[in-house]
């Protein structure tokens, strides 16, 4: 035999070490590797991680063939790489169902399974007896084919292999938001088959899609058929997740080794270098040992506490496995992969020396990964004592094949047969690369040339839809019925895409079909159903945060992001085209639009620069006719160009012009919507009343409600009547008191909801004798609507026949004093909803913006994807709660279908719909911002909408010194762009002041100093007596209230709050807040950084109803880590009763401020007793929530007279274990 290289003889030693290690195992009849001899389940991912060292070694062979015998062998590992990858294929194949049932469904029963037989890739245990749902096993499969297509290998035969490939794409691109089992196929770390959201399923998940987009299966020799498709949106959102979630895997593991395989290789998902950098550390600093490192915090399995009689774990056991988790020597390859693409040569020796140490030498020599490192049953005393001091011995499989293999990968590299690209063909590491700007083309089309003259008055020129021909211009939604079709294969039964949704990254490109090209406008201004299209400040804000978007998020693609925009008469504001519309098209033509680089031009100009996409599978593929389009895609196609942008017609209310002259105003239903409000201001602790109050309530509320009574009325707020002060026949709805108004914690709820049933009937009939509606009819109240002009008043009579007959009422030719008067359409059906249909166009164009609202919730409109925004929310491990705290909130915590959505918004706000659609909108809003700018939602875990709106309203009221009334009509006819900055403001926490425009319309502005609004108010309002202060101080004053409210409506907290508390926990027995106990049992449960015991915080938190009172509790809890912290005390004894010590600090406050003579002394601290100073209402003089003096809220926290110096003081005088005599150490940090 010829003599060989020394390179040779060294790739000759590793192809024996593979055969024998691993190629020995692989099934000659499916290519599958069982998990063990006695095991013959062979798992999806053990599978495809076992075959990487026997691709990676024919990629080494395949560089230094000089001989046959060396082209043989490297043949010969490329084909045990395609039996095996097309064994995977076969076995999934034979579930096709599954992956049809589960586009829809994304039930776990309908998963494919995790593994199969090894013998004949059959199912080897029932869909209900394993977590079969394991999206990161299927994703981690297409990638590395995905890989091994790139590097040459040969693995898909036919085009129904291609379209059951296409439809995996669709069974993961969902990954962000399907919680699975994950990795470990545990779910939730007590192993009760919990799925949950993971990380690493996340991320390898867009590893997948990013590495299968426009990929051809047949590799070279391919052709358009062979070609997958992915919409880059759908990758997008599972970066944007995985980069909210890192480096925390799930709810219950906040950190899991297994994220080294999607920050490094194989799946190169983080394209953020300092995350992968904080990822990478503290997997480092808190799971590595001598022996590896574990899988997660707290891991029972195979340690020697584990009860291996049961799968499960009891909850309380948890924290016995705390220090003596396994260690497995698995993530030290992963780490020698991550430093060897780093290049990171020092790095991979030291880890390279400590897997030596570990390994175990077989009887001949060769070294081997084993599974796992276990603490021996005698040192678990020792370890607990000293962690990582004591020796460990081998448990689980010895070699552990997913390790071999890696270690193998890890010699290759190290010893330079391979190059790094070389395990990467497709480039994914590159991925955290900084890229070049992205320059976002704009092109902008008018409906026809009256518009396009009156955009050239502006100076701006541009094209029809006609000029623009050839190039077709289609909305979104065409685009997404055409996705439809990829995918389809009638013989495996597969039906396409499901998902209707295409984001701005897949209309931002051209597509061609043929010899035809497509632009699509983006889809969040398809002219739909909806209200926020109608405001031009709101489209041209939305537009600017798309081209950010585009600018951040572009990558993986060739040419440049394209934007086309229509204008369209539907953006006519009185005929013209409005002010916000022309600042921005003007901002594009100077090339530069808030610090992104834009290009305005026409089509044509950008055909050379531009991503297209070939939408060649809508052939006929499968009937044999590939260059033809599927005959339904030729239908739908012909029958759409023609109306997609024609213009639709506004209805007019019937019979507005013409006045009947003998018609006498008789009556008026003045108020019908403004009575359904439920937006509670005035009581100055936001949505907090007396219980006292609330019954006289109750029993007083069987006479009319204010609108039923005559005009007279009409003044008296709904919010400011108290039983005692109002006029003695007046008294408000129960409907609405629902809502105002806290229930009575001891009532039975539905008893109330049963007497409030009852209630308005008897009201009704029992009074008819003396409202004025006694001898008026529906006749009059449609002759009214007829004459009057007034938009609002129209409303009002609408919302009266909703309530009294119902929307589907017919109305046509009632209030007609004179029958010929030609007004009656021969046979024509006018409903309630078509008059209301009529009034919302008619108030969309006039832009009043209450009266738009409130009739779009009783038309029953729907924001566009609002499903979507609250599914965007809570992948970003934000809980949102919907209705008016404290009694009809309702906390949203997994993703819901839009309509039982819309139902529950609906539900939890009764009447009102004003607020209901208010809800849906600043939901859409949260969710823009979240996308767009999440350091705003730092430190929050619940988004309480209903307490967002109260404090909007409160803000309002402060800076516009209103009252609480007032302001919620401010509030609601807000423009959808104001209300997105306000929103904007509160969330920021800037300063803002609300400067008025024409036509009534206010306006956010930011101030840069914080003293903006003329005075600012405290205090309730209209007291009666002499001690009534209203105080109107400068506003430096009231400036840590509103902070603290704003705060505690936002539930933010301090850095770190949740796992500070846990330590606080640790050493007590419980922390009593509002009634709820936190109890010692949750440290033995949860892990402090863990999410669920977050969770259990804020839900005792949120107990708490008045955000500024919430947020002192905070304060008190952070005094309380304070002591931890620095081991003041050995424990802290038995339950805290946090409220104490905040009230404790209100007396020591009080104490304080009458010996200095402080502001307090107008109000709580008056007297000794504090008792006198209760206004009528059980309230405190100065308004101060939960009986706290409103001038405590109002201090800073620092200080000596800050509250965090009164809290300190009142832990030192409530708490038995703080020494109350002699000196100590007092260091203030």
């Amino acid at each position: 035999m010829r003599s060989r290289s020394n390179s040779g003889v060294r790739l000759d030693y590793y192809q024996r070490i593979v055969h024998r290690l691993i190629m020995a195992h692989q099934e000659p009849v499916t290519g599958l590797f069982p998990a063990s001899k006695n095991n013959s389940h062979a798992w999806i991912r053990d599978n495809v991680y076992c075959i990487l060292a026997v691709w990676g070694l024919s990629m080494a062979y395949k560089k230094i063939a000089d001989q046959d015998e060396d082209r043989a062998k490297c043949y010969e590992l490329e084909q045990s790489c395609v039996k095996l990858m097309r064994g995977l294929l076969m076995a999934m194949m034979n579930q096709k169902d599954k992956v049809e049932r589960f586009k829809m469904t994304q039930n776990p029963l309908d998963s494919l399974h995790a593994k199969y037989s090894s013998k004949n890739g059959q199912p080897v245990v029932g869909d209900g007896e394993w977590g079969h749902l394991q999206i990161d096993a299927v994703s981690l499969y297409l990638l590395i084919l995905a890989q091994m297509t790139a590097s040459g290998l040969q693995i898909v035969f036919s085009l129904d292999e291609v379209s059951f490939i296409q439809n995996l794409v669709f069974y993961i691109e969902s990954a962000y938001c399907i919680p699975d089992y994950g990795i470990w196929e545990r779910g939730d770390k007590t192993n009760h088959g919990e799925p949950e959201l993971n990380a690493s399923s996340i991320g390898m998940a867009k590893a997948a899609l990013e590495a299968m987009n426009e990929l051809d299966l047949f590799g070279a020799r391919g052709g358009p058929a062979s070609v997958i498709h992915v919409l880059a949106d759908e990758a997008h959102k599972c970066q944007a997740v995985l980069q909210s979630m890192l480096p925390r895997e799930s709810n219950s593991k906040e950190l899991d080794s297994g994220l080294l395989c999607v920050i490094g290789f194989p799946a190169f998902a983080a394209d953020d270098p300092q995350l992968i950098r904080n990822t990478k550390d503290a997997i480092l600093s808190r799971l590595q040992g001598k022996y590896g490192c574990k899988r997660f915090l707290r891991d029972g399995y195979r340690t020697p506490k584990e009860d291996p009689t049961r799968l499960y774990y009891e909850r309380w056991e948890l924290r016995m496995f705390e220090n003596i988790e396994c260690e497995w020597p698995l993530f030290f390859c992963y780490l020698i992969l991550f430093h060897s693409f780093q290049n990171d040569k020092l790095s991979v020796k030291e880890y390279a020396d400590r897997l030596e140490k570990i390994m175990v030498r077989s009887e001949d020599g060769t070294l081997l990964i084993p599974e796992s490192y276990a603490v021996p049953i005698d040192l678990v005393p020792n370890e607990y004592q000293h962690p990582g001091s004591q020796p460990r011995e081998v448990v689980g499989r010895c070699p552990f094949l997913w390790g071999q293999s890696l270690f193998i990968l890890g010699r290759l590299l190290q010893e330079g047969f391979l190059a790094v690209g070389e395990l990467d063909p497709l480039n994914r590491r590159l991925g955290a690369q900084k890229k070049p700007d992205v320059v976002v083309q704009v092109v902008i089309i008018a409906e026809d040339n009256e518009i396009r003259d009156k955009l050239t008055e502006h100076d701006l020129h541009v094209q029809t839809i006609a000029e623009v021909a050839p190039i077709e211009v289609q909305p979104a939604r065409v685009l997404s019925h055409l996705y439809t079709y990829l995918g389809r294969n009638r013989k495996l039964g597969l039906t396409g895409r499901k998902s209707r949704d295409v984001g701005i990254l897949s209309t931002s490109k051209l597509y061609s079909l043929k010899d035809r090209i497509f632009a699509f406008t983006p889809q969040n201004i398809d002219y739909e159903e909806y209200y926020t299209t109608r405001d031009p400040d709101l489209l041209a804000s939305n537009f600017t945060t798309n081209l950010a978007f585009l600018t951040n998020n572009w990558r993986h693609m060739l040419g440049r992001p394209t934007i086309t925009l229509m204008a369209t008469h539907y953006m006519l504001d009185q005929d013209k085209i409005p002010l916000a519309m022309i600042q921005t098209m003007r901002k594009l033509k100077s090339g530069y639009i808030n610090g992104t680089r834009v290009m305005l031009s026409n089509l044509k100009d950008f055909l050379n620069t531009s991503a297209i996409t070939d939408l060649s599978f809508l052939g006929s593929t499968e009937d044999g006719y590939p260059d033809r389009l599927h005959p339904d895609v030729q239908a739908y196609l012909d029958e759409h160009l023609l109306r997609s942008f024609s213009h639709r017609g506004m209805m007019k209310l019937h019979g507005g012009h013409l006045r009947p002259r003998q018609l006498r105003r008789r009556m008026s239903c003045k108020g019908a919507i403004k009575k359904t409000r439920s937006i509670n201001v005035d009581s100055d602790n936001l949505g907090m009343e007396g219980p006292t109050p609330l019954i006289e309530r109750r029993l007083s509320s069987v006479v009319p409600p204010p609108w039923l009574q005559s005009n007279k009325a009409n003044n008296i707020s709904v919010f400011d009547t108290t039983p005692e002060e109002g006029p003695p026949n007046l008294v408000i709805d129960p409907l609405i008191r629902e809502n105002i108004y806290p229930i009575d914690p001891h009532h039975n709820r539905s008893a109330i909801e049963r007497r409030i049933q009852a209630i308005p009937k008897i009201l009704v009939q029992r009074h008819r004798t003396d409202t004025n509606f006694a001898d008026t009819e529906v006749e009059e109240l449609i002759a009214m609507l007829r004459e009057t002009e007034n938009l609002e008043e129209q409303g009002d009579i609408l919302q009266y026949l909703v309530d009294t007959q119902g929307l589907d009422f017919n109305t046509a030719g009632l209030g007609l004093k004179n029958k010929d008067s030609g007004m009656l359409e021969e046979g024509r059906v006018v409903t309630v909803r078509d008059l209301l249909k009529g009034l919302y166009e008619k108030a969309c164009q006039q832009k009043l913006w209450g009266l738009v609202r409130h009739t779009a919730g009783m038309l029953g409109k729907r924001v566009e994807d609002l499903a979507k925004a609250v599914t965007d929310l809570l992948v970003r491990q934000k809980q949102v709660t919907v209705g008016m705290p404290p009694n009809n909130e309702y906390t949203i915590t997994a993703p819901l279908p839009e309509l039982e959505l819309r139902q529950l918004i609906h539900d939890t706000y009764g009447d009102d719909e004003s607020t209901a659609m208010l809800t849906q909108e600043l939901m859409v809003y949260l969710a823009m911002f979240i996308r767009t700018e999440p350091q705003l939602f730092h430190e929050m875990l619940r988004l309480r909408v209903g307490l967002i709106i109260q404090v909007m309203a409160k803000e309002l009221s402060r800076t516009l010194n209103c009252d609480g009334e007032a302001a919620s009509e401010h509030l609601l006819n807000l423009s959808p762009f104001e209300m997105k900055n306000l929103l904007y403001h509160i969330l920021s926490g800037k300063e803002f002041a609300v400067s008025s425009v024409a036509r009534g319309n206010l306006s956010i502005v930011s101030c840069k100093s914080s003293r903006v609004s003329k005075k600012s108010q405290i205090g309730l309002g209209e007291q009666e007596g002499d001690d009534a202060i209203i105080a109107t101080i400068d506003d430096r004053q009231g400036q840590w209230l509103r902070r603290r409210r704003l705060d505690g409506a936002l539930n933010r907290v301090p850095r770190d709050f949740y796992s500070r508390v846990w330590s606080v926990l640790e050493k007590c027995q419980g922390l009593a807040i509002e009634g709820r106990i936190l109890q010692q049992s949750l440290t033995q449960e949860m892990t402090p950084g863990e999410l669920k015991f977050a969770l259990e915080v804020e839900t005792a938190l949120n107990q708490i109803p008045q955000p500024e009172y919430r947020q002192l509790v905070v304060e008190a809890l952070m005094v309380l880590t304070l002591m931890t912290e620095h081991n003041m005390v050995p424990s802290l004894g038995g339950i805290i009763y946090v409220e104490h010590l905040v009230h404790k600090a209100n007396q020591l406050f009080l104490e304080d401020q009458r010996k200095v003579q402080g502001d307090a002394m107008l109000c709580c601290a008056k007297s000794k007793e504090g008792k006198d100073q209760q206004a009528a209402s059980g309230m405190l003089l100065c308004g101060g929530a939960a009986y706290i003096c409103q001038h405590l809220y109002d201090s800073a926290p620092s200080g000596s007279y800050g509250t965090m110096t009164y809290m300190a003081r009142a832990v030192a005088l409530v708490l038995d274990c703080v020494p109350k005599h002699g000196e100590m150490e007092c260091v203030i940090s």
